[in-house]
């Protein structure tokens, strides 16, 4: 039997609720009732009892565009043992690298097709970039979602591609593995930003025991005068990665 027919209790209420939670997780943007509705094949005053309730307890907020997701689901994964033992090797190394750097850093994870923002350390001074916590975007399009690919085991790069073809299509999906094996066989990533003009992402990768699981990237921006040059960041980028990923149990490479 399929999932449908062979589960034993329904609650009708809780499923509209958790819908729209998925709805809005996928889509990545803001969204209108009347959006849901036609996304989720329920009418509008179906969604409008879930919707309040959401926003009551802070899963979701209003938006000029719509309503978003808060990051209090994003909280409440958090709070989980593996991803709370990754913040707290990662932050004190990334306070050292913002330091050193002089720019501003943030931990990216994987999450189905997406990369979602778990931490990030403000670059010291006035100036500088950085994006807010639970910030998520494709992975195909992130310059942390080549880590992701070009870094992953046989095993897990199959996985991606079986769930990402189906989404994006086996053209762009073919262009994302290609530019993501390069970026594997070289280590870290090293390009403009295509979100923000000005800004270059520098982007090492996080090992543990099974592989990568995580990504650290500094936003660059040139400074004039130059303070840390985009070559030394890169290089104590590499040198971060390389801590938290022996504090994540990864295994030296000879």
């Amino acid at each position: 039997m399929d999932d449908e027919t062979d589960r034993k209790y329904r609650a009708p209420a809780l499923e509209k609720g958790l819908d729209v939670l998925e709805l809005l997780s996928a889509h990545g943007r803001p969204m209108t009732p009347s959006q849901m509705s036609v996304e989720l094949g329920r009418s509008v005053s179906e969604l409008f009892r879930m919707i309040q309730v959401l926003e009551f307890r802070r899963y979701i907020e209003p938006t000029p565009d719509g309503y978003r997701l808060t990051n209090r689901l994003f909280s409440l994964g958090m709070a989980q043992a593996p991803a709370k033992s990754l913040v707290e090797a990662a932050l004190p190394v990334m306070r050292d690298l913002a330091s050193r750097t002089v720019q501003s850093c943030h931990l990216v994870v994987p999450t189905e097709d997406q990369i979602v923002v778990i931490a990030r350390i403000e670059g010291p001074g006035d100036l500088g970039y950085s994006v807010r916590l639970g910030y998520r975007r494709n992975i195909v399009d992130a310059s942390s979602g080549l880590m992701f690919y070009g870094m992953a085991n046989d095993k897990r790069r199959a996985e991606l591609r079986a769930l990402l073809e189906p989404r994006y299509g086996a053209a762009r999906v073919a262009d994302y593995v290609a530019a993501a094996e390069a970026a594997g066989a070289q280590g870290h990533v090293r390009r403009p930003s295509d979100f923000v003009q000005g800004v270059t992402d520098l982007v090492a990768p996080i090992m543990g025991a099974d592989g990568v699981i995580a990504t650290l990237i500094t936003p660059y921006i040139q400074r004039e005068p130059p303070v840390c040059g985009i070559d030394e960041a890169l290089d104590h980028l590499r040198a971060a990665v390389e801590t938290i990923s022996s504090d994540m149990g990864a295994v030296a490479q000879p």
